[in-house]
């Protein structure tokens, strides 16, 4: 999120100058300790990472607007037929996960992060090389995605960690940042009333269906944290999760010049990669391969 700085000249101006700065710093001293208050109320612990994060946006807020956003997406974007054969495997794969996510989370009393989702998954027809989750496990697989993803073990990393994206609560994590930069912390509801367009587009930005996700210093906090989720979904899901290093590098060298849009705001190739193999240990503790 671009927040511009307002700068002047000195010389005939410079009193407006002061007055303005004097205005803002006015401004920044009613909207911090607003935001400082809120900060209190909306902390919240990632699962499997354990770090504290900043939850503005009641989750059945954001949950309300990924229905009507999934709605009008899948209404311009036609998904696939049930019965197609990609459909088939990415709906087998995302329930399984979704089974083993919820169990992970009951198993350690996080339960109440799914305990409303209401899980759908569907292909679109789309040469992008991408996935995503929004918030209450609204779930979209583009089609240019599966040569990369290989096999069921390829896409269930993908999926795995979609899914954990909105497990986190990142896209709430990020629209309450953006929130707070814009508008002070105000209350979404609030906001909806007097500015819904700017609402809207926070939200579509901040679950990552959009053309720029904002704030990229937070966002490669959240991929290295989802990575380690979805290889605990996925190892629990009956998937190998030492998949999941061969996939990102088979994304890697699937990018090019210009790496796929999954990878825009992602770590490093190398990075990535040691991240998953130095966490690889821990995942294995949930692994049972699946039996046919």
């Amino acid at each position: 999120m671009r927040v511009d700085q307002w700068s002047g000249h000195f010389g005939p101006h410079s009193r407006i100058k002061k007055a303005h700065q004097k205005e803002q710093g006015m401004k920044y001293k009613v909207v911090l300790p607003m935001i400082g208050v809120v900060l209190l109320v909306g902390c919240a612990t990632v699962p499997i990472t354990g770090r504290k994060q900043m939850n503005l946006a009641n989750e059945g807020e954001m949950m309300a607007m990924a229905n009507t956003e999934y709605g009008k997406f899948l209404v311009e974007n036609q998904p696939l037929s049930p019965n197609d054969p990609n459909t088939i495997k990415v709906r087998t794969i995302g329930e399984k996960l979704a089974v083993a996510a919820t169990k992970f989370l009951n198993d350690n009393n996080a339960g109440d992060r799914v305990a409303n989702y209401d899980w759908q998954f569907n292909v679109v027809n789309d040469p992008a090389v991408n996935a995503w989750c929004m918030p209450g496990g609204k779930v979209v697989v583009y089609t240019g995605i599966l040569p990369v993803t290989n096999d069921d073990a390829g896409l269930a990393v993908v999926m795995g960690h979609e899914i954990a994206h909105a497990i986190a609560r990142h896209g709430n994590e990020r629209m309450s940042q953006a929130m707070a930069l814009q508008f002070g912390g105000a209350a979404i509801e609030t906001v909806i009333g007097e500015n819904p367009t700017a609402v809207q587009n926070i939200f579509m930005q901040s679950v990552g269906i959009g053309s720029q996700l904002g704030m990229l210093k937070f966002s490669r906090n959240h991929e290295t944290e989802a990575d380690k989720m979805g290889l605990v979904f996925m190892a629990m899901a009956g998937y190998d999760p030492r998949e999941a290093p061969k996939f990102w590098e088979r994304m890697s060298a699937n990018g090019g010049a210009a790496p796929p849009e999954l990878l825009s705001t992602h770590p490093s190739d190398a990075t990535r990669v040691d991240g998953l193999n130095n966490y690889m240990p821990q995942a294995l503790k949930y692994y049972t391969p699946a039996q046919n």
